[in-house]
């Protein structure tokens, strides 16, 4: 059996669409479709039901899902294994990390990781998306939530909170009931301070939306209406005054690791740098 068959077959599992799986893979979604055709010739079994635009796995096709996922994760390990010594410090870590937070507390880590050992190099993705560590997507994550499953390290590294923020003059010239506020797009509707923001504005308008959170906090600064902000994105705004009698919203970091990876020396080094900044910032700390 081709393994690239099995891997084909696995992302379109994963994925639930021939373009889903396309992108996820870098291929065309032509080949997802030849290579699962391979697969089950090989197998002799039906392992996608085609209805139309709907994909649905038969019983088989969970099956051999169930299986391929195993063998990409020992895959993705024994790869893990290949690029990083089991005694040196080298090798190359991917970290997953939404993007203000990376942009705020994450830089200065990762460049002291470089300075005190070159052999490591280190990629580090802004995404509001959660990667999949068991995909190998990242090495390690910073996550708002706690996965759930999984065969993971996790460590908790600390609590953000978030406060809604306007400049002096704002709050001065407008009064609380002709307040508008800025907030994210649709893409992020469902997170927990897109919704605090919403109750704390109480029907009254969203005006600039922006999935930036940097563009949020510079549209604050300038009059544009009320934010809600984390902590740490306004240190270095003296002119975003907080608002103190709203009600704030606490969410946890987590730091979140493969634990057949945990130990390997590149990877320990990188978590311990993180842990460490996240300590001297100004974040809670459990």
């Amino acid at each position: 059996m081709d393994w690239d068959d099995l891997r084909h077959f696995l992302a379109l599992a994963q994925a639930g669409t021939f373009l889903g799986a396309a992108k996820q893979l870098g291929v065309e979604h032509a080949t997802i479709s030849r290579r699962v055709a391979s697969l089950e010739k090989s197998l002799g079994r039906k392992l996608v039901d085609r209805r139309g635009r709907r994909l649905i796995l038969t019983a088989d096709g969970k099956e051999v899902a169930r299986h391929a996922a195993l063998v990409a994760q020992q895959t993705a390990a024994i790869e893990q294994f290949g690029r990083s010594s089991a005694t040196e410090t080298r090798g190359h870590v991917r970290i997953s990390a939404p993007p203000a937070l990376s942009a705020a507390l994450l830089a200065k880590p990762v460049a002291a990781v470089r300075h005190r050992h070159p052999g490591i190099e280190v990629t580090l993705v802004g995404e509001k998306r959660l990667a999949s560590l068991n995909r190998r997507e990242a090495d390690i994550a910073i996550r708002f939530s706690r996965p759930e499953d999984g065969d993971y390290s996790i460590i908790k590294l600390g609590e953000i909170t978030f406060w809604l923020y306007a400049t002096q003059s704002y709050l001065e010239s407008v009064s609380p009931a002709d307040w508008t506020f800025i907030g994210y797009d649709e893409s992020m509707s469902a997170s927990p301070q897109q919704m605090r923001l919403l109750e704390q504005a109480a029907g009254r308008p969203i005006a600039i939306r922006s999935s930036v959170l940097e563009f949020q906090a510079a549209a604050a600064s300038l009059d544009g209406g009320v934010v809600m902000l984390p902590e740490f994105a306004v240190m270095e705004r003296d002119c975003l005054q907080r608002i103190d009698d709203q009600i704030p919203l606490t969410r946890e970091v987590w730091l979140v690791v493969h634990a057949d990876i945990k130990n390997v020396p590149s990877i320990r080094v990188v978590m311990d740098a993180l842990k460490k900044a996240f300590d001297m910032s100004s974040i809670r700390h459990p």
